[in-house]
């Protein structure tokens, strides 16, 4: 593919990935991003912001901003290390945690973002070649 058509194909996934964002945002009533967090605080426990930082692939002062939107509307805790006062550890609350079980029990999968233009075989194979692609910038 030359460049004019990679430069296409680039634009057109950026598109998609705006308008599949926006669409998981309306239904879900969060940021992706900050669903993504909450759902990972729930799932791993308390855990430093570092970690948080290193395992969604985002960087520290996005991490700061999106974890201090979520403790002013009571979804975190954030308290440093006695220890390492360099060091903040990241707790998500019963609160945070009712409202995922709210998003989950709402989220119908046959009104996915993506169901109505592919096929749940599609979404699979959509899901490996992105893996594929980040896997390859990694290495």
């Amino acid at each position: 593919m030359d460049l004019k058509g990679s430069s296409k194909l680039y634009y057109q996934i950026k598109i998609a990935n705006q308008v599949m964002v926006s669409r998981f945002e309306k239904k879900v009533g969060f940021s992706l991003t900050r669903y993504e967090l909450m759902v990972f605080l729930k799932e791993s426990g308390k855990c430093s912001q570092k970690k948080i930082q290193s395992e969604l692939c985002i960087d520290s002062a996005a991490v700061t901003r999106h974890l201090k939107i979520l403790e002013e509307k009571g979804y975190v805790i954030r308290e440093r290390n006695k220890d390492n006062n360099r060091e903040v550890f990241v707790e998500v609350t019963e609160k945070a945690k009712e409202e995922l079980m709210n998003c989950e029990k709402q989220f119908d999968a046959s009104q996915s973002a993506l169901c109505h233009s592919l096929t749940p075989e599609e979404e699979e194979q959509l899901a490996t070649l992105l893996q594929k692609i980040i896997k390859q910038e990694e290495g």
